[in-house]
C-alpha cells in the first residue's frame, strides 16, 4: 500500500534527541518525522535514567503525556506528518499518549525496538517482540484510543519469526510497520507479504540512492533516516534517490499527500 506521507521518507526517532526543534529542521526533505522516544511508565522512566546515568541521551520530562502534547502542539501547521515513538511496559500509557496523538492526527508509534538492558529488563523495547500477545494488546489500546498506529520493530531478534509477528500485529490494529532490517535488508519483502495492509518502512542506514533503491525493490513504502537525521545532506540525498528512482522500484504503490 502507499505510505501515509509524502514523499515517503521519514526521519527516524532518536532518543533523546529527537523533538520538535529536530523535526522542523528535517521538514523541508520528508514527509513524516517521528519524535521520542519517550519513557511513559514508571519501570520505562527509571531504565531511562539508567539510560541517561551512562552517558546516553533520553527524554525525562515531569509529565511524559503533557511533553508528547507540548511537542506536537509545537508543530501544528507544518507540512510534515508528525508521530511520536513511545516506550511503555503498560498498556495503559500507550492508551493516554494515543489519546494525544489523534487529537493532532499524529502517528503514535510503539517502540519494540530498543534493545538497551535496562529498557528491556523493565519489559519494554525489543521485549515486546517476544511476548506478542502483550505488544498486540498495546497495538489494540492504541487504535481504539483513535490514533494512526505505528510500531517500530527490528530484524533477527532471536526466537521472533518477524514476518508472522507482523501480520498479528496489522491485524491488531497496527497502520504502519517501522522495520530496522539490521543486515538482513530482504524481510522487508517479507514483512510486506505478510502485512499487506500496513504500511511498511524500511530503515538502516538509508543514506542515498543504493539504499534507497534496494529497500523499494524489496517492497518497502517508504524509507527512514535514522543516525544521520540531523544531516542535511543526508535528507536532500534520500529525499532526491526517492524522487528519482526507476519505476521498477517504486514500491507498492505512490505516496499521498501528508
Amino acid at each position: 500500500m502507499a505510505a501515509a506521507f509524502d514523499p515517503p521518507v521519514a526521519v527516524a526517532s532518536l532518543s533523546g534527541e529527537a523533538d520538535a526543534e529536530w523535526a522542523r529542521t528535517a521538514a523541508p526533505y520528508v514527509g513524516c518525522a517521528l519524535l521520542g522516544g519517550i519513557a511513559l511508565d514508571g519501570p520505562t522512566r527509571a531504565a531511562a535514567r539508567e539510560l541517561r546515568a551512562r552517558d546516553r541521551s533520553e527524554f525525562l520530562p515531569s509529565d511524559p503525556i503533557a511533553f508528547v502534547d507540548a511537542e506536537l502542539s509545537a508543530l501544528e501547521g507544518l507540512a510534515v506528518r508528525p508521530g511520536m515513538n513511545v516506550r511503555s511496559a503498560a498498556t495503559a500509557p500507550i492508551a493516554a499518549a494515543a489519546s494525544v496523538c489523534a487529537d493532532h492526527d499524529a502517528v503514535l508509534e510503539i517502540n519494540a525496538h530498543c534493545r538497551q538492558a535496562e529498557m528491556c529488563a523493565a519489559g519494554a523495547g525489543e521485549t515486546l517482540m517476544r511476548d506478542a500477545d502483550r505488544l498486540c494488546e498495546q497495538v489494540a489500546a492504541a487504535a481504539e484510543a483513535g490514533a494512526t498506529v505505528g510500531v517500530k520493530l527490528r530484524a533477527e531478534v532471536p526466537g521472533v519469526e518477524l514476518p508472522a509477528l507482523s501480520a498479528r500485529l496489522s491485524a491488531a490494529g497496527a497502520d504502519s510497520l517501522h522495520v530496522d532490517a539490521m543486515d538482513s535488508e530482504a524481510v522487508i519483502a517479507d514483512v510486506v507479504s505478510a502485512a499487506p495492509d500496513a504500511t511498511v518502512i524500511a530503515n538502516n542506514d538509508v543514506r542515498g540512492p543504493e539504499s534507497v533503491r534496494e529497500y523499494f525493490a524489496y517492497g518497502a513504502d517508504a524509507v527512514s533516516v535514522g543516525r544521520p537525521s540531523n544531516d542535511p545532506a543526508v535528507l536532500e540525498r534520500v529525499r532526491r534517490a526517492v524522487e528519482t528512482r526507476a519505476d521498477g522500484d517504486a514500491g507498492r504503490g505512490a505516496s499521498t499527500d501528508a
